[in-house]
């Protein structure tokens, strides 16, 4: 957006916590998003638009493995893509397919955040709520979740 190119962005349709169509960082800045169910959807979208710009893709760790075709495929297309998500569950597990995602990527920047109990880096994100019947995924926000450091987060 910074450099002026058309932006694309994309974010599974089960992230409904905003209550709208759009993507929010912690310090309260937005940007429309599609919502999609499938990694196939972004492609049939870029398609269908004769999209030329910049993709950015939300909480990857919530789309199926083939999300890394995708990317691959809009990377062959000359387009810039940009991932975002978690690549550890509440156990400190891999998460979906983002460290796939993470080994074909041409440049990784891995953030953290800051643990809320001792101020350390945190890299581990703390589920509060009961852990899901099944799976790892539960889509949820500060009332679900948590960021702590290694030493601090605590294994369901």
């Amino acid at each position: 957006v910074i450099a002026r190119r058309r932006v694309a962005v994309f974010k599974p349709e089960r992230d409904t916590r905003t209550g709208r169509p759009e993507i929010a960082s912690r310090d309260g800045r937005s940007l429309d998003a599609v919502p999609v169910s499938t990694p196939a959807n972004v492609l049939a979208w870029v398609e269908r638009e004769s999209f030329d710009g910049t993709v950015g893709i939300d909480e990857a760790q919530f789309f199926s493995a083939d999300i890394v075709e995708a990317v691959e495929a809009l990377v062959a297309r000359g387009l810039r893509v940009i991932a975002a998500g978690l690549d550890t569950d509440f156990r400190g597990r891999p998460f979906g397919a983002v460290p796939h995602l993470l080994a074909v990527a041409d440049s990784v920047t891995k953030l953290s955040a800051v643990c809320v109990r001792c101020g350390a880096p945190a890299v581990r994100t703390q589920l509060k709520a009961a852990p899901p019947a099944e799976g790892n995924i539960r889509v949820g926000g500060d009332e679900s979740y948590e960021a702590r450091c290694r030493d601090c987060h605590e294994t369901p």
